[in-house]
């Protein structure tokens, strides 16, 4: 007994010192609509914060607290999430429309949230009204602590590399138009653009995107997808790139010609400037499609050496068959955790693991499309999310959402008819217990699954149908830790979670118009027991709307039965 109580004294005091190490950072942002930036030439309303596009850089290091004043001065109401950061027992700040009520045009509101326990690359967007096809992403570092070693030295300098694909429309035009099947289903974006600039040598670039190195050095490139449908894959001419990290996981470090991104994931590669002095291609191309190397959806920046005086010249450096999944499904399995590293605690990352675990719970979740009141739509298990008025983390605290949810009607195994109806999803996941969720697309586009609270252990890959014996070949030894995963045409991926983090947690598609037109859900974690505190309770500055849009009720204690109607 006693030797329990010094530990949880020790837990305690390494909790207060990691507290008393943190700081503040206070950040105010005025966003804006922005039609002078035309980073494709054309005249289009641009997301700017503080009149930059991307946004500006968020520099954390591990278990700081950042405060983030949002001065809404578009003509829309406005979200912003904030992708892979876990709101660790917190999800009143996630930024989506679960969770947070928008803020409206001519005001203001203050995210603060921790960076509690985490490291690695990431980026935040704004999540709501189809606004992330206009922009508003920006890039989001947590820097390890000094006491604890990152498993590769120090580089020259890091650069933020955030591609994506771009519409020449006005967001507002694209989201009136997916009522139609042929935008919802078919049409893609028109362009990539590289930190907010245009390919290299294309007639509608004002810029292009250039990193300048010195002959000898090594760089930190973190690399994230902020594009809407589109993966990628990217290389550099004549030069290799070594993997560390992927959205807060230090992998084994594997050296690499070239790297698929899909929708929403990040990496960080290591790139040593070992050749001529010259200046050479950064490419990202499209997967799944073939185009020409001048293509607009290809990506291109520079790598410029310091001392070079002639320009970039010859083909761009090829890359795999972008039709060839084989390729990109075997890549993605060589992506590992690195068992021996430190992240953002002293102990190993090897020391969480899933070898012997026993599952709670398995969730199948079959993407598909279906046609719901003539209207397009994006399903997954036959049901579109739809979108309430009232967020569901106030419904749940306030009153265990009676009458703007039903808990536990959405079917968490795979079902795929004609029949499909809306529903507000929103499902229980056990606290503490472990989940398996397996995605399954049976789309022929590459789709991106992303769960806000949580890192997922990635178990497995595979083409065609999942079934029970699939979990034979799951890696169970090394999978990765992240919070965004690819999902491979007519395939499927499968993942662990263990549900420690109380809240209720958006589990989406990343791709934009999947996610606006319905493919997305909830799971609730909740444990009643108050001592200790599983979770936050709200901030002193929680907006209102919806049901309570006057004055909220006593929050109740329990949830309650379905009291709504539909």
């Amino acid at each position: 007994m006693a030797y329990t109580g010094l530990i949880k004294c020790a837990i305690l005091v390494l909790a207060l010192v990691a507290r008393a190490n943190a700081i503040h950072i206070y950040l105010d942002w005025d966003v804006t609509l922005d039609s002078t930036i035309k980073p494709v030439s054309l005249d289009q309303p641009v997301i700017t914060i503080n009149g930059k596009f991307p946004g500006p850089l968020i520099n954390a290091t591990t278990n700081d607290f950042v405060h983030v004043n949002v001065f809404n001065n578009m003509d829309e109401p406005l979200l912003f999430t904030w992708n892979g950061i876990q709101q660790r027992l917190n999800s009143w700040q996630d930024g989506v429309s679960g969770t947070n009520c928008p803020i409206l045009p001519g005001t203001n509101w203050t995210y603060v949230f921790q960076t509690k326990d985490q490291i690695g690359s990431f980026f935040y967007f704004p999540s709501i009204n189809f606004h992330k096809a206009a922009g508003g992403f920006g890039a989001i570092r947590v820097i390890n602590r000094n006491v604890i070693a990152v498993p590769f030295p120090a580089p020259e300098a890091e650069y933020d590399l955030l591609i994506g694909d771009w519409y020449y429309d006005s967001y507002k035009t694209v989201r009136s138009h997916m009522n139609r099947s042929e935008t919802a289903y078919f049409i893609l974006p028109d362009i990539m653009l590289m930190n907010g600039k245009g390919p290299l040598n294309n007639p509608r670039s004002i810029d292009y995107e250039s990193f300048t190195v010195t002959q000898g050095k090594t760089y930190r490139l973190r690399i994230s997808n902020v594009g809407n449908a589109l993966s990628f894959n990217f290389r550099i001419q004549n030069h290799q790139m070594v993997l560390v990290e992927t959205e807060g996981s230090y992998t084994n470090q594997i050296t690499l010609d070239s790297l698929d991104v899909h929708v929403g994931q990040s990496y960080s590669v290591l790139v040593t400037a070992n050749q001529d002095e010259a200046d050479y291609y950064m490419v990202a191309s499209p997967k799944l499609l073939k185009t020409s190397d001048y293509s607009s959806l290809v990506g291109i920046g520079v790598l410029h050496y310091s001392n070079s005086v002639s320009t970039v010249s010859g083909p761009l450096p090829e890359g795999p068959d972008p039709l060839d999944d084989d390729f990109s499904m075997n890549q993605a399995r060589s992506i590992r955790w690195n068992l021996t590293a430190g992240a953002a605690r002293p102990n190993p990352q090897g020391s969480f693991n899933v070898s012997n675990v026993t599952l709670s719970q398995t969730f199948v979740l079959e993407s598909t499309v279906a046609q719901i009141h003539d209207l397009p739509r994006y399903v997954v298990n036959n049901v579109s999310y739809y979108t309430v008025p009232t967020p569901l983390k106030l419904a749940d605290h306030f009153v265990n959402g009676s009458g703007v949810y039903q808990l536990d009607t959405f079917p968490v195994k795979s079902e795929n008819s004609t029949d499909a109806s809306y529903g507000v999803s929103v499902v229980t996941g056990i606290h503490k217990g472990w989940i398996e969720i397996v995605f399954k697309n049976d789309l022929f586009v590459m789709d991106s699954w992303h769960f806000d609270g949580f890192g997922f252990f990635v178990v497995g890959y595979g083409k065609g149908d999942w079934t029970e014996e699939s979990r034979s070949t799951y890696n169970l030894y090394d999978p990765v830790v992240r919070s965004t995963v690819q999902v491979y045409p007519e395939g499927w991926t499968a993942v662990y979670a263990f549900l420690d983090n109380p809240g209720m947690w958006n589990l989406r598609s990343q791709l934009l118009k999947h996610w606006y037109l319905g493919q997305e859900l909830y799971v609730r974690v909740f444990d009643a027991d108050p001592d200790p505190a599983k979770e936050r309770p709200p901030p002193d500055n929680l907006l209102l709307c919806g049901i309570f849009s006057d004055s909220p009720p006593a929050p109740a204690p329990a949830p309650g039965p379905w009291a709504g109607e539909w």
